[in-house]
């Protein structure tokens, strides 16, 4: 399957008063995405979060609300699991904090498949909120997922902001990266827009990415959201001159479809106009500094961290095929 059609969530953050009523509003986000002949619908980041609404007083605080939301860990995956069954789509849950067995407490956002396979990715790079003041531990693997549309990278929110998560994962086989966002700010949206817009053209896959929209002050966790849902490819051949295939209208509530052709990223990396993937070793030679000294420049060779000979060993990349 090279043809999908992807539905990425401007999700809102609302106050549900019971679990019941969180599987009801879900349950009828993903039936819309569904009707729209999606092959795949995307939640964004830490949308989990919302379930801490059942306890205002444990939602106020940032502790007690992750405490919360884990109590739930595991309906919550049962119902993406059964609606992925059900309606025969795959979905990519809003991410939710896990407590690993040493204790550390990780944001990872899971891939529910129709034929009950999933994946999951762990958020590699914690934003100064998670590791400053929330005490969300970063994730320790790159993995790889393999799902009925090929092999499919997650890189969360500021993870796509860093160039060798993404790079890892399609050297590995990936043609899509999902991105789950959630960002308090216009400028937080950009960042990870920019990143986002960044790693599919160097990489020269799509890249879709879907954010927390709305206001919720009752949870100061993911009180502001801001973003629109898109999905990008490189500037080049078919795809549109600014790289932009869907876009939705900031900070409201929606679903934005976009319809990819994954042959399109082969044919990008054989004969594109630039050719990014293939060139990218390239740019791994050493440098030099150049100092200005005594009348007469001094030059300083220095070996390059990412020199072809002396290049750190690539990212481990885990592959994932089997429901976990």
């Amino acid at each position: 399957m090279t043809h999908i059609r992807v539905a990425a969530a401007q999700y809102p953050i609302e106050q549900v008063q019971s679990f019941a009523a969180w599987q009801e509003k879900l349950t009828r986000w993903v039936e819309e995405a569904a009707a729209l002949g999606a092959t795949l619908a995307i939640f964004p980041e830490y949308a989990a979060m919302e379930l801490a609404g059942i306890d205002p007083e444990r939602a106020a605080d940032l502790t007690a609300s992750l405490d919360l939301v884990m109590q739930f860990g595991e309906a919550y995956d049962r119902v993406h699991a059964e609606l992925a069954a059900r309606l025969d789509i795959m979905i990519l849950a809003g991410s939710r904090p896990v407590r690993e067995s040493d204790g550390r407490i990780v944001n990872r956002a899971r891939l529910f498949c129709p034929d009950g396979t999933t994946g999951h990715q762990d958020k590699i790079m914690m934003t100064r909120f998670e590791r400053e003041r929330w005490g969300i531990s970063g994730g320790d693997s790159i993995n790889l997922i393999h799902t009925p549309i090929g092999p499919v990278g997650i890189s969360i929110c500021y993870d796509v902001e860093f160039p060798m998560i993404a790079r890892a994962q399609a050297e590995a086989g990936a043609k899509l990266i999902l991105t789950p966002s959630a960002t308090d700010t216009m400028q937080g949206y950009w960042r990870v827009r920019i990143g986002a817009q960044a790693r599919a053209m160097e990489n020269q896959c799509f890249v879709v990415q879907s954010p927390s929209v709305g206001m919720a002050p009752w949870l100061p966790c993911m009180d502001e959201n801001f973003g629109a849902a898109g999905a990008f490819g490189p500037p080049d051949g078919a795809m549109p001159d600014d790289g932009v295939i869907a876009l939705g209208q900031a900070n409201g509530p929606a679903w934005v479809v976009a319809d990819i052709d994954l042959a399109m990223v082969d044919q990008l990396r054989a004969d594109g106009t630039v050719l990014p993937f293939r060139h990218w070793p390239e740019q791994h030679v050493p440098f030099h500094i150049i100092q200005n000294g005594a009348g007469s420049d001094v030059i300083a060779q220095m070996a390059s961290d990412a020199a072809r000979d002396d290049a750190p060993a690539a990212p481990q990349i885990e592959d994932q095929e089997i429901a976990e």
